[in-house]
């Protein structure tokens, strides 16, 4: 049987985790929106048209923060069309993913649904095809209390109380050319920095996050953190990373070592951060955001295969069916985000439903759970505290993804009450690993559970018709002796 040893001490220490870590996005993109979030007519529809199913499946994700409303989409929007009463509301043609936009749930309808989740709202505002002031007169839509033109607005919509949206994203992947008011660096970064300003003189106490690079591979990666830092720097709190995995060769062994590059990506970005800092001769840091993650690839040629019209309201596009090997590659990006929470203190995977999402439904159906809802689920829910930097030998394999990949992921959290959580991926394809685990620092401790997702089948999935074909279960809690515990991960397949 292979074996990693790992050596954890109560003092090596990487940070305590920001719990908005374990965030959402929800944008208005295919049935994300409507039919997933909003959904009238259905059965455990609520009085404000959102789906109970819904709401109770990512209340159990406990997301502490979501994204909205884009995205591609937010390139394009003005807020102002999804306030006020619906029947007056304009429906327009969305150009980021030639739908229609009936504006039937907005800025309001969000904030709210918000609430019943649990969850704070972290808005985007559009600095593609508007500017400073139409992000500025968002914020005192949403934060101001009254007494204003815009805040007097809100409360005539029936929302009496502010919003209180604490953070806001200048706009989305500005970077790319496929974005509704591509901007070169310098472009973006002074429109941003003047937005920012705005933005803090209505509500100081907000926080801002300037976009970085749409993805590490774009060409102008890293020149672009560093023009647009340039600029934003003594405005700006976050800069944003965004990632997306996929195996459409085929190669498991290199899909399963991806996460590492997610790392070495986070390390990168916050090179750029602080040398621009150095410059600057200053002690602040620029803590990242990384608002979209996932992995996704399935759906990337669906428009064509479903032969879905253009302009169509909430088309089915972008719903990638997971797998069991999707959710071990979430599982050990998870595991990076953790090790890596001293700067990123944010983090939204892509989306929260049905578009490339951790939650499914069927209109007027059911609403049931990925599989890769549960490494999620699990780490946001056992991964609150502290991380602790481990020291791990473990076996390696060579794979097209890189050389020397470990085969065990690894991340280890020390909650309040001084206990361990243990988040493991095995990447062998054959062969079980034991973890050999070296916490003596802590004395003496005994295992409360040990939790294994896993599947004989790497794509096995979860369907309409077999919901719980990728769920964990729960096996006997390993033994402990003198501060040492050994506990065995079984092979992916």
């Amino acid at each position: 049987m292979l074996t990693a040893k790992v050596t954890v001490d109560r003092d090596f220490v990487i940070d305590r985790v920001d719990p908005r870590l374990f965030g959402g996005f929800a944008e208005h993109l295919g049935r994300c929106i409507y039919e997933g979030i909003y959904e009238p007519d259905h059965p455990t529809a609520d009085a404000d048209g959102f789906r109970g199913d819904v709401l109770a499946l990512v209340r159990e994700l406990d997301m502490p923060v979501m994204r909205y409303p884009g995205g591609n989409f937010v390139s394009g929007y003005q807020w102002e069309d999804g306030i006020g009463p619906r029947e007056q509301r304009p429906s327009r043609l969305d150009l980021a993913w030639k739908s229609t936009e009936p504006n039937l749930f907005g800025t309001d309808e969000f904030a709210a649904w918000c609430r019943k989740v649990g969850t704070a709202p972290m808005l985007a505002v559009n600095l593609g095809t508007r500017g400073p002031e139409d992000a500025r007169r968002l914020v005192e839509y949403c934060n101001h209390p009254g007494g204003s033109e815009l805040s007097d607005l809100r409360r005539a919509n029936g929302y009496a109380e502010p919003h209180g949206v604490k953070l806001w994203c200048l706009g989305n992947e500005v970077d790319g050319p496929w974005q509704m008011g591509h901007k070169t660096a310098t472009e973006y970064g002074r429109v941003a920095c003047e937005a920012a300003k705005l933005m803090k003189w209505t509500d100081p106490s907000i926080e801002m996050i300037a976009c970085g690079s749409s993805h590490r591979h774009m060409p102008t990666f890293g020149d672009w953190e560093r023009e647009v830092l340039t600029h934003t720097f003594d405005h700006v709190d976050y800069v944003s990373i965004h990632t997306y995995y996929g195996n459409g060769e085929g190669d498991t062994p290199s899909f399963l070592a991806k996460p590492d590059s997610m790392g070495e990506f986070i390390d990168e970005v916050v090179c750029t951060a602080d040398h621009v800092a150095a410059v600057r001769h200053s002690r602040k840091r620029i803590m990242l955001s990384f608002d979209e993650w996932n992995v996704w690839f399935r759906s990337s040629n669906d428009r064509e295969k479903r032969k879905i019209k253009d302009w169509e309201l909430a088309p089915p596009i972008l719903e990638d069916q997971y797998t069991m090997e999707d959710a071990l590659v979430v599982g050990g990006m998870l595991i990076t985000l953790l090790n890596h929470c001293d700067r990123v203190k944010i983090g939204c995977i892509a989306q929260v439903v049905n578009v490339i999402a951790p939650i499914l439904t069927q209109k007027g159906g059911p609403a049931w759970r990925q599989p890769i809802f549960w490494p999620l689920q699990q780490a946001s829910t056992l991964g609150r505290g502290t991380v602790l930097r481990a020291l791990v030998d473990s076996p390696k394999y060579d794979c097209k993804e890189r050389a020397g990949a470990d085969l065990l992921g690894l991340s280890v959290v020390r909650d309040d009450e001084g206990g361990l959580t243990l988040f493991a991926v095995n990447r062998s394809l054959t062969e079980p690993l034991a973890v050999d685990l070296d916490a003596r620092s802590f004395g003496a401790f005994a295992t409360a559970s040990h939790e294994v997702l896993r599947h004989d089948d790497l794509l096995a999935t979860n369907t309409i018709d077999a919901q719980s074909t990728v769920v964990p279960t729960t096996l006997a809690a390993p033994t402990v002796d003198g501060g040492r515990m050994t506990v065995v991960g079984m092979w992916c397949g």
